[in-house]
Parts: C-alpha cells; structure tokens; sequence
C-alpha cells in the first residue's frame, strides 16, 4: 500500500533521493558459441587463421575475376573501418555508476532474450536444412543441372550448404546490431553531459559500425559463395557449367537470410511492441507518471525491446534484403546476357556486388562527415538531429550518382549496345531519386513540424474516437504519394532497361526486367547509411530512457532523445 500511495502522489518515497538501482541477473554477458569459440584460440593462431583465410579468398577471386578481388578488398577494408568507429566508441566513458547500472539491466534482458530466441531459431534452421536436403536429393534434376553435370547429390550440398551460411551470417548481422546498442547507448548518455553534438556523433558512429559489418557481410558472403563455387565446379571449361547459371546455386544463400530474418522480426517486433504499449500503460495510463519513469520497471523491458526489435531484428532484415536483391539482380543480369549473346556476361552478373561495395565506400564518408564541433556550451543553439544527419545523406546521395554511373560505364558497356550503361545508369538514378523522395513523403507526414502531425494532435483534443478517425485517415493518405512514386519508377525503370538496345537473337528487347534490378540497386545503393540512421534512433532512445531512469542531466540531449519522428522516418525507409 505505501508503493500504491508514493505512485499516486508521485514520490519516490525514501529513495526520493537517488535513482532506482538494478543488479545483474547474471555472472557475465551472454556470447554466442562461435564467438566464444574465437575467443578461445590463441592470438597468433587467430591471426595467422585469419591472414590464410584471406589468403584463400583473394585466391579464389583473383581465380574467378579481378571484379571479385575489388569487391573482397572493399568489405575488407569497410571491416577495418568498423572495428576503428568500435573502438572509438568504446572508448568513451559511460559517465556515473547510476547510468552504468540501468544500462547493464538493459544489456543483461536483451542478451538473455537474444539467447533465447536464436537459440530456437539455430535449431530450426538446422531441421529445416535436413528437410531441403532431402527435397533435393529425391527431386528430378534441373535440364542445366544434366548439362554442366552437377547431380542431385552435388546439388543439394550445395543448397544446404548456402542456406546454412545464409542462416549464420543473418544471425551474426543482427547480434552485431544488437551488441553496439547495448554498449553504445550510456556512453551517449555520458556524452550528453558535454555536448549535443558529441551525444549524436557518438550514437551514429555506434549504428555506423553495424551497418558496415551487416553490408559488409552481405556482400562479402555471396561473393565468396560465387568465387568458391566457381573455381570448384570448373565454371565456362567443357562440359561444365555456365557462368550465366552460377548465380542460381546462390539461392539457398538469400533463402537462409530470410529464414532467419522472418523469426527475428517476428520475436523482436512483438516484444518490442508487448513491452513498449505495456510500459506506456501501467505508467502514463493506470499511474500517471511520466515516460521513462525509475518507479516503472517495465521501462527496462521498453528499453531492452528497442535494442533486440529495432536493432538486432533490423539489422537481419536489412542482411536479408540486400543478400535477396543481388542474388535476383545476378540471377536477372546473367540471364539476359545468355540470351542477348553477350561475348563476357560477368559484368551484368557482379555489377550487384560492385553498386553494394561502393555503397560501404560513400556510406563511410557520409558517417565520417558527422563531426562533432569545439563549441560545447550548454548555452550554444542546439542544431535539429533530422537536419544533420540530412546533411550526410545528402553527402551519400551525391557520392551514389557519381559512383553508380562510373559502375555501369565499367561493367555493363557491351559493344552490341553502346549506349546500354546509360539506360542503366538512368535506371539506378530513377531509383536513387525514388529512394530520396521516399525521405521527405515519409517525414511530412511524420515530423511533428508538419501538418498531418500537427492536424493529428489537434483531432486528440477532442477525444479518442477522432484521435482514431484522423490517424487512420492519414495512414491512408500516407500511402497514396509512395504508391504513386514507386509505380512510376518501376514504369520507368522497365522502359529505360526496354529501350536499351540489348536483344535476343529473335531481336526482342531483353532488358527491361534487369532495368527493373538495376533501379532496385539504385534505391539500396546508399543501404549502409540507411542502416546507420535506423541503427540510431534506438540507441539515441535507449541513451534517453538511461538519462531519465538516472535523474542525470537532461537539458543538452534533450531534443536528441526524444527521436520518435525521426526513428519512425527512418524505419519507413525499409518499406522500400
């Protein structure tokens, strides 16, 4: 009765004076399997491990083209950029023991959750392995399985194999998410006591790092699958496969990503939601005590949500996303080759993995150009978060067109279609544009500053039925302009890849449906700082809920914690 009656008059109680405490749930932090695995070899052994691995990979893709070799040293190169923006990070302090502690509460839930739901989800990833698998080895085999000579053995190996690393490699992308946020979000909290800048410059560099390793993996997954399968199946010798078919054997790849990309939205979105209208509930609703509040524990469980549903599951989705798009574009470009008759059809099939390894390349330049600044006065005007981080968009999407056109002039010019490359370079720009207007639909009728916020929060002030009326209404109006954008870019895309010149021998247009992809690749040519900016809003809410659990300084961060226009603008961007 006495919490009862401190909730109700709104006191703390005896513990007035100091913030809510949390002790560990547990002796130390989850990790899973393989990394402890790594862990527990030997520095040397690890390094010369790792300088073999290398070795091999730059054998196998020296072995299968040096487009395969640009794109190994770009993912190597964007790894090393990732581990530099962890240790800047981590190299920041995570301010008093009060902050420390409510962030180890959070890092203790969403580890444990992680543990749980992954652990399900490895077990039926591996069921289901055993099931493709025997599909494969009773199914009738394919006319260009019988002409290159793979079997029904060799051909599900194969798909088994690439569904497992597809499966692997999704589960790491969306721990790797889920492990910055988790350490990222105090020392956002402990840099808000100094400077608004440094608070966000530290949060986007934490979602930087994600989104490099998850692109970075993406792209340097398929590439190893396609450099390893062609070297071992002696691809374009006699009697042997054909270059234009290899990307077929990758499906098993994006078919594992997605598996386990499916379970993580799932799992994490609902208890992301479960938590956070849970949360809102027994506090603002049933208590009448503000957001965020240290006498609601259910806050910890709103906070643990943002990291394992907007981190950890986003970043698998994104994994996902980008390893479905370029399987499909290669499927699509070596099949238009073979039937226009294209002398070397490599290019149309890799140009996928070069637009990807350029996105890491502008994207590090776009999260590079957020600096923070020498003025860190309290007094100093606060500049708006959504501006700055336009201002490296804007910086990303001027480096995408410049590098995009430079991607098809090298790898889509044919001397059967001169002027090809440039149909295909106004596709991806129709899809970079797409992508840049998708922003601004997205935040005029999110941002608060704008009408459709504002007309919303006027319709609740006269209770909740037009509170409902109106927010429906607007959701559908919202979806109008996108419809519209994307069934005008895709007429245009199909028209510009139509009308580029490439036939078949019939001589009937074959390249409309790659045009298609390639306006896709333009629309995910910036995914990398898509994801840093999706990776911070979560990280900058977790750092806000960190601050006012601690009853620690508010005023500097505070119009960077409270980014729910801002994360809701940039989780639109994955509807793309």
């Amino acid at each position: 009765m006495m919490i009862v009656d401190d909730v109700e008059n709104g006191s703390l109680g005896p513990y007035q004076d100091r913030p809510r405490t949390f002790p560990n749930m547990r002796s130390k932090p989850y990790t899973p399997l393989i990394f402890r695995i790594l862990m527990g070899i030997n520095v040397r052994i690890l390094v010369i491990l790792l300088l073999l691995g290398s070795g091999y990979v730059f054998y196998i893709g020296a072995s299968t083209s040096p487009i395969i070799v640009f794109v190994f040293s770009v993912c190597i190169i964007s790894f090393l950029l990732s581990i530099y923006l962890t240790k800047w990070v981590l190299s920041k302090d995570e301010g008093p023991p009060e902050m420390a502690q409510i962030s180890e509460a959070i890092r203790d839930g969403a580890e444990g959750f992680f543990r749980t739901q992954y652990g399900t989800i490895s077990k039926m990833a591996i069921l289901l392995a055993l099931v493709i698998l025997g599909i494969y080895l009773f199914r009738s085999t394919t006319p260009q399985q019988e002409s290159s000579g793979i079997g029904r053995v060799t051909s599900a190996y194969i798909t088994v194999a690439a569904f497992l690393l597809g499966a692997l490699c999704s589960g790491v992308a969306g721990y790797v998410g889920m492990w910055v946020s988790v350490r990222a979000n105090v020392r956002v909290s402990s840099a808000a006591r100094r400077s608004a800048r440094e608070a966000l410059q530290v949060a986007v560099r934490a979602g930087g790092f994600s989104a490099l390793v998850v692109v970075g993996m993406a792209v340097i997954g398929i590439a190893i699958l396609y450099a390893t399968f062609y070297v071992w199946l002696g691809v374009d010798s006699p009697g042997s496969m054909k270059v234009t078919d290899l990307p077929l054997l990758l499906v098993g790849y994006g078919f594992g990503a997605s598996f386990v990309a499916l379970f993580a939205q799932l799992g994490g979105g609902i208890y992301t939601k479960a938590a956070d209208v849970g949360a809102d509930l027994v506090g603002k609703v049933e208590q009448g005590i503000p957001e965020d509040d240290p006498r609601n524990p259910a806050v910890i469980a709103d906070l643990v949500g943002d990291n394992v549903g907007d981190c950890a599951a986003r970043g698998a989705d994104l994994f996902e996303s980008i390893a479905a798009e370029i399987i499909s574009a290669m499927i699509l470009g070596g099949t238009m080759a073979q039937r226009c008759k294209i002398e070397d059809p490599s290019g149309f099939i890799l140009f996928p993995l070069v637009v990807h390894s350029f996105d890491l390349v502008i994207s590090s330049i776009g999260i590079l150009s957020i600096r923070s600044t020498r003025d860190s006065s309290v007094k100093a005007p606060i500049e708006d978060p959504m501006a700055i981080l336009q201002k490296g968009y804007s910086v990303t999407i001027v480096l995408a067109v410049l590098t995009f056109g430079g991607s098809t002039r090298w790898l889509l010019y044919t001397e059967q279609a001169p002027s090809a490359w440039l149909n295909f370079a106004l596709c991806g720009l129709v899809g970079i544009i797409t992508a840049y207007v998708f922003v601004w639909i997205t935040k005029y009728y999110t941002d608060y500053k704008h009408e459709p916020v504002r007309t919303l929060a006027l319709s609740s002030s006269t209770g909740h039925g037009t509170n409902i009326i109106a927010g429906v209404s607007l959701g559908l109006e919202s979806t109008a302009l996108p419809v519209l954008v994307i069934s005008v870019s895709i007429i245009s895309a199909f028209w510009l890849g139509h009308t580029s010149g490439l036939v078949d021998e019939t001589g009937s247009p074959n390249g409309g449906l790659f045009g298609t992809a390639v306006a896709t690749m333009g629309m995910l040519s910036t995914a990398a700082y898509i994801l840093t900016m999706d990776m911070f809003g979560p990280i900058a809410d977790n750092a806000g809920g960190i601050v006012e659990m601690s009853q620690q300084v508010r005023y500097i961060g505070s119009p960077y914690f409270p980014v729910t226009n801002l994360r809701i603008a940039i989780s639109s961007f994955q509807m793309i």
